[in-house]
Parts: structure tokens; C-alpha cells; sequence
């Protein structure tokens, strides 16, 4: 990740506190039924991604934009397992700290504060990888999947998410639009929304075996519905962090829901290092 998405990810936590689940996971749920709530979904998630990983038990985990340290706290919990966040952005770590203490998870949990093209990781340290909705922010996906694979040890998994484009025509029209733009500059200071065929293709350029694909589009857009509804619940005390801020992040998130299933879907991607 580039140091210009700290705009949005360096902002105080307790602003992502008034519209994220009390896990402040920043990324898609995972629904099950109508009934079920953002909290549910999101712990259903992080159950999903344990799973598609296989995990056992004790393993070394690299989160790559690890946020507010959802997974790798729940991932040191449940699993026990010896996790290392890095994300640019030093107010996330800061809060995963004061949170990995609180739970006294020190001994599981570690944190760098590193864009993921200045990150240097051991050949072969890691279990697993997971990227989650981080690659967006990443310019080069030859270096982001051949980093990835020097971490992961033989037979390693990678799990990545991410929103894409539905296809390279879509991009072509699309990528220039101003809603486009106001997300990828206004908000996040930079991204690169990709169609699944460039993800997939760099995955198997840098030798990868791909294992799985998930559409996760529908349940994107219920999260984002559940955020919608939370930030018009906290207007007034997130309008007190900065005037605006509430009608800033409204207008991203509607644009972002406009999009599923026409111009945009999320997917995830399951990858082995197999040989």
C-alpha cells in the first residue's frame, strides 16, 4: 500500500467506530441469513477465511493492510495463531496495540508500520498470507504476488479479496467516471480497481496455484447497507471529528453500492504455493 491512502486509513479510529461492527473489520461481511446482523456477518467472515486458509492451529499468518486488527486478533483467539499485521498507517497499529494488550495477545500478535512495497519478508516465514480489500491500493501486482510468494513456505495459502471491475471492457468505460474518481482520490488518496482476470493472471504469473473462487458481491452490499445505516446514526458525533464527514463518507459508500453487479463484484481468491 501506498503512503497516500493514509488519508483515509490514518483517520481517528473512533470515527470507523461510528459506522464499522465493534470488531471495526473494514472490509465485507459474510451473510447467512436476513436476520443476521453486521457483527454476526463479520465474525462469519473471519470464520471463512480461517477456513479456506485450513488452519489447525499455532500457524504464522502475514495480514498485508491489517486495519484495526480484526483478523489478526481473531486468528491469535481462536486459533492461536503467531500473526503480523503490517499496514502504512501508524493509528492502526497504535489501536491494535492498546487491543492486543487489553486481551493480552502480545505474545501472538505483532505489527509494522510498512507499505507492502518496502516490506522485506523472510523467504518462507509465513503459513499464510492474507490480503484483504488492500491490493486496490497496491500499483505493481507482479511484485505483490511475487513478494507473497517468497513469504508463504511450501504449500502455503494466500487469501485475497478484493472489488474488481466485472470485466477490462467495464474498466476501459468506467474508470475515468467521476464517482471513480472521487473514491479512488477523494477518499483514498489512490487505487487501481482491477477485473478478476488480472488478479488471476498475476496469481498464476507468479507461479500460484489457484484453488477457489468466491463471489461475494451481495454480501459487499449488505455490509455497506448495515454501514450506511450506522453513519446516519452517528451523524452528529462524526460531524464533530470534521463538518462534512458523514455526507463524505455517505456519498462514497452509495456509490460504491450503486456499482455491484453492474460495473463492479468482489471476489475472493484462494491461492496455493505448491511447488
Amino acid at each position: 500500500m501506498t503512503a497516500a491512502t493514509n488519508q483515509h486509513y490514518d483517520l481517528d479510529p473512533e470515527i470507523f467506530a461510528g459506522f464499522l461492527d465493534p470488531l471495526r473489520k473494514y472490509s465485507s461481511g459474510l451473510f447467512d441469513a436476513d436476520t443476521t446482523s453486521l457483527e454476526q456477518a463479520q465474525r462469519r467472515k473471519l470464520s471463512f477465511v480461517a477456513g479456506q486458509l485450513r488452519l489447525l492451529g499455532g500457524e504464522r499468518v502475514l495480514d498485508v493492510g491489517c486495519g484495526w486488527g480484526a483478523l489478526l486478533i481473531y486468528l491469535a483467539q481462536e486459533y492461536g495463531c503467531h500473526t503480523h499485521g503490517i499496514s502504512p498507517a501508524q493509528r492502526q497499529h497504535e489501536f491494535i496495540a492498546r487491543r492486543r494488550g487489553e486481551l493480552s495477545l502480545d505474545h501472538l500478535i505483532t505489527t509494522e508500520v510498512a507499505s507492502f512495497e518496502g516490506y522485506r519478508p523472510e523467504p518462507g516465514a509465513f503459513d499464510a498470507v492474507t490480503m484483504l480489500g488492500s491490493v486496490v491500493h497496491m500499483p505493481r501486482l507482479d511484485e505483490v504476488f511475487g513478494k507473497t510468494r517468497v513469504a508463504l513456505r511450501r504449500g502455503g495459502l494466500l487469501y485475497l479479496s478484493e472489488s474488481c471491475f466485472r470485466s477490462e471492457a467495464v474498466r476501459q468505460a468506467c474508470d475515468e467516471r467521476p464517482g471513480t474518481e472521487f473514491v479512488r482520490h477523494g477518499i483514498f488518496g489512490s487505487g487501481n480497481l482491477r477485473p478478476l482476470s488480472e488478479l488471476v493472471a498475476g496469481a498464476e504469473s507468479a507461479g500460484f496455484s489457484v484453488r477457489a473462487v468466491h463471489d461475494l458481491t451481495d454480501d459487499y452490499r449488505r455490509t455497506i447497507e448495515c454501514w450506511m445505516d450506522n453513519l446516519r446514526g452517528a451523524a452528529g458525533r462524526l460531524d464533530a471529528h470534521a463538518d462534512g464527514l458523514t455526507e463524505q463518507l455517505l456519498r462514497y459508500l452509495e456509490i460504491a453500492n450503486a456499482g455491484w453487479g453492474y460495473t463492479t463484484k468482489h471476489y475472493a481468491l484462494v491461492c496455493a504455493k505448491a511447488r
